[in-house]
This record gives structure tokens, sequence and C-alpha cells, in this order.
């Protein structure tokens, strides 16, 4: 049974600090819609979607309200596209795009992934079909989210694919000028890319997936950030292993409400339910940061030395707390550090005192990477290319996920401030302290060999 104490800390967390499930994702398998004729195959694809994703909006609904817990998002996430696409033309990947951003409007969801494709030993006709028609199909949705798996710790990392969609980024930047590049918030490339994240822009229904599923993403980093001020408040001398112990605890409470919405939605639905992520994803109000986590265990200004080690402790006490919590525990599940869409790290990015440099040594020890940053304009392809490689080999190296997702803002130069809105937040424009000098190493193209470890059959 559920002790007293917890039943009302549970509640204040909704009422008071934030808790919401921020994301219930519906994975549905689109193999089946393949077909020949390119409007054949879009009709499948749309009507698929329709059939499975009907209902879910209103149990979604329904389970909040039973429950008085906020699902801040209802979301969809299919196979890669890009299997449906061999044989067929970038015209038809467009075509298929559209039909997808349809089907999300109909159901009423907010965002579908799966215009993806994985690309890290090679690229298929489909695949380059896919990659080719981004820049027009992100341009003429509004949905619609991409994500690319260019390496795994057991195949290396494909730099030829990172070549080419370093290239399709900074033509999906120009093709969404009007709103300052914003089609580049919709991709994101991963290594070590998991097949049930719930969340986007990097939601997939992976080759291992049931048919149908749900996938919850629950979030609290408020909670966890009040947790953390009444420890100290209360003890102002705690240690950061009593402070690590407290945020475990409170991951456990967030993680058990999560899989209690998630499975109630998947029965209500008639599917499986898949899994929790319970990864602290942040929005752009006070008040629900990740960053404001680290000011609380005493980093004053993130991007200090410390700082690294500060996103290790919360990485690994979510993960513990939510292990325990439950066995069905998945997805990335961890701490995201999304520059953009949390207003603490967007203000040090700001200030100067959290730089790219930094950023890419907090990836290492959290559950992604490079996420929601502006980059000037004028990036040049090989200087993206050459993030997502150095993001790439710290996954593969430490046989986790990290990922890329940038935003080349057309016409900007670097300390310019632009605001998305919503939950894709506002930030100033940043770049590599040396964005230059490493062309001829990203031009020789090829494979970058899987690391030493990676033989462990």
């Amino acid at each position: 049974m559920l002790a007293r104490q917890d039943v009302l800390s549970t509640i204040r967390m909704v009422r008071e600090e934030n808790l919401d499930v921020r994301a219930v994702t519906l994975g549905i398998n689109l193999n089946v819609c393949a077909h020949p004729d390119p409007d054949k195959l879009a009709q499948a694809v749309y009507a698929r979607i329709v059939e499975k994703a009907g209902p879910l909006v209103r149990f979604c609904n329904d389970v909040s309200a039973k429950y008085g817990l906020p699902i801040v998002n209802k979301r969809i996430a299919v196979s890669p596209v890009s299997i449906l696409l061999e044989g067929h033309t970038p015209e038809t990947a467009v075509k298929v795009c559209r039909a997808l951003d349809a089907a999300a409007a109909q159901v009423k969801i907010d965002l579908l992934g799966g215009f993806s494709a994985l690309v890290q030993k090679g690229v298929t006709p489909g695949e380059r079909t896919l990659i080719e028609s981004l820049p027009q199909a992100l341009a003429a949705t509004r949905r619609v989210c991409s994500s690319f798996n260019v390496g795994t710790t057991k195949a290396g990392i494909n730099v030829d694919a990172v070549n080419l969609l370093s290239r399709k980024i900074l033509e999906t930047a120009e093709a969404t000028r009007a709103t300052r590049g914003f089609g580049c918030a919709k991709i994101v490339v991963f290594a070590n890319m998991p097949e049930d994240n719930p969340f986007m822009a990097g939601a997939l229904l992976g080759p291992g997936e049931p048919e149908c599923v749900i996938n919850v993403g629950v979030s609290g980093p408020g909670v966890v950030k009040r947790a953390v001020d009444r420890l100290v408040q209360h003890d102002p001398g705690a240690t950061l292993n009593e402070i690590a112990e407290e945020i475990k605890h409170t991951a456990f409470r967030v993680t058990r409400t999560g899989e209690l919405i998630g499975r109630e939605v998947a029965d209500r639905l008639g599917i499986p339910f898949g899994v929790v992520d319970l990864s602290l994803a942040p929005t752009p109000r006070v008040g629900d940061s990740v960053g404001e986590i680290y000011q609380s265990m005493g980093i004053r200004m993130i991007g200090a030395p410390g700082t690294t080690a500060a996103v290790m402790l919360l990485n690994d006490a979510v993960k513990k707390g939510g292990s325990f919590a439950s066995s069905a525990v998945g997805g990335l599940s961890g701490a995201f550090i999304p520059v953009m869409e949390d207003h603490a790290l967007s203000n040090a990015v700001t200030e100067g005192t959290l730089t790219l440099e930094k950023l890419e040594a907090m990836t290492a020890v959290c559950s992604v990477g490079l996420d929601m940053i502006l980059l000037p304009g004028g990036t040049a392809a090989e200087t993206l290319a050459g993030l997502i490689l150095d993001e790439a080999a710290i996954g593969i190296t430490s046989r986790k996920t990290t990922g890329v997702r940038v935003i080349p803002v057309p016409g900007a130069k670097p300390g310019e401030y632009v605001d998305f809105g919503g939950l894709f937040g506002a930030g100033v424009v940043t770049q590599p302290a040396s964005p230059e000098g490493a062309e001829a190493f990203v031009n020789r193209g090829g494979q970058i060999p899987a690391p030493i470890h990676s033989l462990m059959n």
C-alpha cells in the first residue's frame, strides 16, 4: 500500500511543483502500408494512423481528468518511413510526409516522429530518398519530426551519412528561413538511438517493437528542484550523497505516477504498454528547469568547474530511483539539457558562462547531447558535421545515446536573440570557439570503425 505521506507528497508535486506526464506517445508500425503507387502509399499511411490513433487524445484526457495529473503532449511515433520509400522518389517522400502531417492534425496530436532513417552502416536508396526530401518535406509540414541514427557502438560512425545530413540540415534551415530556420528544430541526429523513445524530435517505433505500443515520458525537473531546495533549507550542510539520495526518492515517486498513467491509456486502447522514460525534460517556464537543479545543488554559475559532476550526479540518481520504481524503464531516462527549452541554461549561454565546449563535456554524462542550440546562419556544413561526429564519438565510446539538434539561423550572427515561443523556447546564437580547421578530416568520409570494446560477444 501507498503510505499517506507518499500520497500527500505526490499531490503537492502536481499542485505546486509542475509535475506532469510530459508525453504519451503511441507507436504505430507503418510497414504494412508499403505500395509502389505513391498516392496509394500516402493514402494507406494516413488511414492507418487515423484508425490506430483516433481515440488517443480522448483517452489521454479521460485518464488525466481521472487522476488530476496533466498530460502535456499526446504524440505518435511511427516505424522509420525510409523503409516505405524503397523504389520511390523524393517527391513521394514529401507526399508521404504531408500525409503524416494531415493524419496528425486529424487525430489532434501535437507532434509525430519517425520520418527517419537508420544509416549507421550504410545508406539504402530509400534512406537516401528520405534524406534528399528533408528540406522540402519539413518546410511543407508542421507536426512531423525527423531523426537519424549515424552511429552505434557496434557499427562505428557513418561519416558519409553525417556529411550528407549536415548539408541537408543547412538546406532545411534555408527552406524555413521565414521561421528563422525552425525546420531544424524538428531534426535530431543520433548515435545509439533508442527504439522506444517517447520524446520528440527523436521518437520512432524501432524494428524490435510491437505493432502498436504506448510509451510514456514523465518529467519533473520542478519537483526535483523543490526536493533539493527543501533538503538544503532543512540542512544547509547537506552532502552531495544526501542530495543524490533525495533525488533518487523523488524520481521513484515520479516514475510510479507516470507508469500508472501510461498503463491505463494502453489498456483503454487495447495495446501493450511499453516503457516509462523518466527523463527530466525542461520547459522554458521558471521553476521547470534542469539548470535550476544544478543551481540548487550549489552550482551558482552554470558552466563553472564542477558543472559536469553535478550533471552526472543528477543523471545517475534519476536512473537509480526510476529503475527501482519500475521494471519497464526505457527510452533515454536521465536529464536533458536542451538549451533553448531551459531558461537557466539559455541564460548561462547568454551570459557566456556556458559554452558549446562545456556543453559537449556535459553531454558525456547526461541523457542526450547538443540539444536545441542556435548556430549562425553562415555555419559551414563541415563545422556542423564535426559537431555531430564529436557527439557520436562520445556516444559510441561511452555505450550511451548522444544526439545533435542544432538550428542554423539564416542570416543570424553570434549573440543574436531568437524566440520560437512555446515549448521550443528562446536563446542567443552561439558557435564553437574554433568553428574552422577540421574540414580535411571531415571531408575524408568513409566509416569511423567501432571501438574495440564493441567486441562483446
